[in-house]
């Protein structure tokens, strides 16, 4: 194992950080790069295409994470009633999460078509993974601000938000089971206690149950962080980072200027950026630790 991890792991992980500081292109041979220093890293602050994938993983981040944690806690406090045929409902509500990712943005992909059952319910024919405008452009215009008004500040578009349902439906499943597993080795006796001294309810849920889920929130808000800033699979299949690179993630930018999908191959550059984005995970992660383990 530690011979495997030392050469898969730690050894490609060094390569890699090492090739970030070269000019390394298509032919991913170090002894033909050329070390450029902090070039990449300098490059890459200033590249309009990574900082556009920096924002849109933002809104991402910032509109998932929240979703998922909310939804998935939501629904566990719901299964972990004590009701008839809640083993049913377990496994009905956590089947969306057995199928890979690859698979439900193909059935997402045709639900999203303009002739598929999400317009055909709504009775529309809204292009969803085509559309770039941006979902907060129409309030900025209202008040005569749209065009000063930088592009983040607008929101994420249309196609993006979409994205965003997928992921969101996708992964509260997952999620739902770490907090009803946390909510079942909570012990009774605690809210029977809480109760002689009138706290059910909704009060029971703010001031016993959130208090005692703050480790499980934790570990929701991290793990769909790292999720967030690090999602590729959806958009190489729906959008591959359109319309008008709204929907383009940092994950998906190293990956086509890492193997020149379109582009010129720019390994060493696609490296730099790749340990900016792992450092901007990291920075975002112990911020969250902070603020949610705190008392």
């Amino acid at each position: 194992y530690l011979i495997t991890a030392a050469i898969f792991t730690v050894g490609l992980l060094g390569y890699a950080f090492y090739i970030s500081f070269t000019d390394l292109s298509a032919s991913f041979a170090a002894a033909n790069a050329q070390f450029v220093g902090l070039e990449n890293y300098v490059r890459a602050f200033s590249d309009t295409l990574f900082l556009a994938a920096l924002g849109n993983a933002f809104w991402y981040f910032v509109i998932v994470t929240f979703f998922q944690t909310i939804g998935a806690m939501l629904l566990a406090v719901l299964l972990n009633a004590k009701l008839k045929g809640m083993q049913f409902f377990r496994t009905l509500l956590y089947s969306p999460s057995v199928a890979s990712s690859i698979v439900m943005s193909l059935i997402f992909l045709w639900l999203y078509l303009p002739t598929g059952f999400i317009n055909f319910a709504l009775g529309t024919d809204i292009p969803w993974l085509t559309t770039p405008t941006r979902i907060f452009a129409p309030f900025w215009d209202a008040v005569g601000l749209g065009d000063s008004i930088p592009a983040f500040f607008q929101g994420p578009s249309v196609a993006w938000v979409a994205i965003m349902l997928l992921a969101i439906f996708t992964t509260i499943p997952t999620f739902m089971v770490m907090f009803l597993t946390a909510l079942q080795d909570v012990p009774g006796y605690v809210y029977e206690a809480a109760a002689i001294d009138g706290a059910t309810g909704a009060k029971a849920f703010w001031y016993i149950t959130m208090p005692l889920l703050r480790p499980v929130i934790a570990l929701v808000a991290i793990l769909g962080t790292i999720g967030t800033f690090q999602v590729f699979d959806q958009v190489a299949i729906l959008t591959k980072g359109g319309p008008l690179n709204t929907t383009l993630t940092p994950a998906y930018l190293i990956y086509i200027k890492t193997l020149g999908s379109g582009t010129q191959p720019e390994a060493g550059f696609a490296a730099a950026m790749a340990f900016i984005l792992a450092f901007v995970i990291v920075a975002i992660t112990l911020i969250q630790r902070r603020l949610i383990e705190q008392e």
